[in-house]
């Protein structure tokens, strides 16, 4: 499945969705994750892997892990849809292949039709990020980051790269991040206090985010004085970083804040639609000490 051609316009608060399924249940990843979607090949057996990787596939010379989305969603299921597939996915710098039942259609939505799952069935280790409901049916949104870093967590942000950097000074500069995932929101905490950034106020998704830099400007003070710099996630419910980013630049009073895209989908094929909404820069995760030198140019 070649999606280029359905890309989409920067900043729109929309995204298009694969719908897979596992053992009956509807998911969903970002379309924009996916490269391709194939039939299942032989699979390698590696000793000693991670429970939920099957194994490797060579695909067009390249070794690619296969993770089995069974295993990886705790369903107990002996018999495989003989409609099942592999979707080739790329986020993180990494390609990796999600072993599901079968994929079914693609949806295109918009960001604030996702809603927050409440904490009351998410749990803390809950792989969903979004519900969606779709007629009288719900599809799960994954947290795919979440999932290779639970099989690999090397693959996350670490606090190890921040100390690399070597001793930092304390700053009173104020940062805002946005960012949905409980997990990250604590890791940048971790890393942007270990980076000497104190004054960091977060946001689980980019309408609550620019709602509070608006009541800045409509309290009549200027936003600088308050934050200095805002990062954001790209995949959030309610409003996604593109149109938070675009938001942001084209409002009068907020668009001399610079604003860096940290994101598992920077890529050289969609770093262009950071461009076109007016991100000073776009840095893929987990690249933190990149993430953090660039904080450091840019308000310091």
């Amino acid at each position: 499945m070649e999606h280029k051609g359905i890309l989409l316009e920067s900043g729109t608060n929309e995204l298009e969705i694969v719908e897979f399924e596992v053992a009956n249940n509807k998911f969903g990843i970002n379309v924009i994750k996916v490269k391709e979607i194939i039939q299942p090949i032989p699979v390698t057996f590696i000793p000693h892997a991670h429970p939920h990787v099957e194994g490797i596939i060579q695909l067009r010379g390249e070794v690619l892990p296969v993770v089995d989305m069974l295993r990886v969603l705790g369903i107990q299921s002996t018999e495989r849809n003989p409609q099942q597939k592999y979707i080739v996915a790329e986020f993180n710098k990494q390609r990796v292949v999600f072993h599901v039942d079968n994929v079914t259609q693609i949806h295109r939505i918009s960001w604030d039709q996702i809603e927050k799952p409440s904490d009351m069935y998410q749990g803390g280790t809950s792989q969903v990020i979004g519900v969606i409901k779709q007629n009288e049916q719900m599809i799960l949104l994954l947290d795919f980051e979440r999932i290779m870093v639970d099989i690999n967590p090397d693959s996350g942000i670490s606090v190890e790269a921040v100390k690399k950097l070597g001793k930092r000074e304390r700053s009173e500069k104020r940062i805002l991040i946005a960012e949905d995932s409980p997990l990250l929101r604590k890791l940048l905490f971790d890393t942007m206090n270990e980076a000497g950034y104190e004054n960091v106020e977060f946001f689980e998704n980019g309408r609550d985010a620019y709602e509070y830099l608006e009541s800045i400007t409509k309290a009549g003070s200027d936003v600088s004085e308050h934050i200095q710099l805002v990062v954001t996630d790209i995949e959030m419910p309610q409003m996604d970083g593109h149109h938070l980013t675009r938001k942001i630049k084209e409002h009068p009073d907020l668009q001399k804040l610079p604003v860096i895209i940290f994101s598992s989908l920077i890529t050289d094929d969609l770093r262009h639609k950071g461009d076109q909404v007016g991100a000073e820069d776009q840095i893929s995760k987990p690249e933190i000490a990149e993430l953090i030198l660039r904080v450091d140019q840019l308000i310091l």
